[in-house]
């Protein structure tokens, strides 16, 4: 296991390679260019700037995130085809560095839906993200993405990209003929193109769940459970076709067991990468994102960390959204205190099972 931490870059990150250096036992970062619009292409010379920066610092870069798939490829129009080789030459310039994995996700217009960005929990006075569907209301999608913008501290937030968002109003009306069985049908499209150039460079794309783990809008969403997860690797049978298993995106839905469907996909070598992380449930798709510690929310992190020792152990973990505390301002959810509390926990748990296999 390779613990790991996201990084934005020092243009874009509150946080320096300096300070996650120093959280003990921490490897390397799960980069990304969060300038990059969907489509674009990632050239050579950005990607060098980014790891040589990375590697100058002590830390390994193995794994990029956010190499966000264009809309016109999940919609299945005419212009995707360009869109894929941009990701195609992308995907050759990223292995061209040492990245072994890259993390996606086929999500309709939105990566992930909080209707709080700092939501004060009560016991400790933190703040962490939060979703309550009942607080969408009559909140439209466009009234969402504004809220989210509004209140992001001033940074970019992964999938809400300004640029990416700019035409929602025609990309949601485009989504309304759009069946999960097609969107599913245009994922095949987009992975039959792309899994024969990572076959061949060596790099393993990895997809992210739906976030929160159920429909919203009324959008096709198609990967927020095992069922889901199970028609995608069979969409394109290669062990470069494999799954970013984030167990707070999943785990936000309390019918996903989260441990048995890490051995499910563990065991079949179809999980990259992970993105670890607790929530706490406070009523029907209602919930916060907690402290790593079990105790803390309703996912058990030792069984967690157990099915990932016994099935996957040799993957890429990095502590997920963290609260924000000791009076700490920067990227909602991606702030320095928790999130490095969190690789210790999980460091701490890791060696507990593995001492207690030996």
């Amino acid at each position: 296991m390779k613990m790991t931490f996201r990084w934005y870059g020092s243009d874009s990150d509150s946080i320096t390679l300096k300070q996650i250096r120093q959280i003990p036992g921490m490897s390397g970062l799960m980069g990304v260019l969060d300038y990059k619009a969907a489509g674009e292409v990632w050239t050579e010379e950005e990607i060098k700037a980014y790891v040589d920066e990375v590697h100058a610092a002590g830390l390994e870069c193995e794994v990029i995130e956010s190499v966000n798939v264009h809309e016109d490829i999940k919609m299945g129009l005419p212009t995707r085809d360009k869109y894929i080789e941009n990701y195609i030459t992308t995907i050759r310039n990223l292995a061209k560095y040492g990245i072994k994995v890259i993390v996606y996700n086929f999500m309709p217009v939105f990566d992930w839906l909080r209707t709080d960005l700092a939501r004060e929990i009560p016991e400790d006075g933190s703040n962490s993200l939060y979703f309550d569907e009942k607080e969408l209301g009559d909140m439209t999608p466009v009234d969402l993405v504004r809220n989210t913008i509004d209140n992001c501290n001033g940074f970019t937030l992964p999938g809400w990209e300004p640029e990416r968002l700019a035409e929602l109003e025609t990309t949601l009306e485009h989504y309304k003929n759009i069946t999960p069985d097609m969107l599913r049908e245009n994922y095949k499209y987009f992975l039959d193109a792309i899994i024969p150039v990572c076959e061949e460079v060596g790099i393993r794309m990895a997809v992210h769940p739906d976030d929160p783990a159920w429909p919203i809008f009324g959008l096709p969403r198609i990967s927020h459970s095992q069922e889901d997860f199970d028609k995608i690797v069979a969409l394109h049978d290669s062990p470069a076709n494999a799954l970013c298993l984030c167990t707070g995106s999943l785990g936000s839905n309390p019918e996903n067991d989260i441990p048995n469907i890490i051995r499910h996909f563990g065991e079949k070598d179809r999980i990259a990468c992970l993105h670890v992380r607790n929530v706490k449930y406070l009523g029907h798709r209602k919930f916060r994102e907690a402290a790593h510690l079990s105790s803390e929310g309703d996912l058990d992190l030792f069984e967690i960390m157990k099915a990932i020792y016994d099935t996957c152990p040799d993957t890429y973990i990095r502590p997920d959204h963290g609260r924000m505390i000791w009076d700490e301002v920067g990227r909602p959810g991606y702030g320095l205190y928790d999130r490095a509390l969190g690789a210790v926990y999980l460091n701490g748990l890791w060696e507990a099972i593995n001492k207690m296999s030996k």
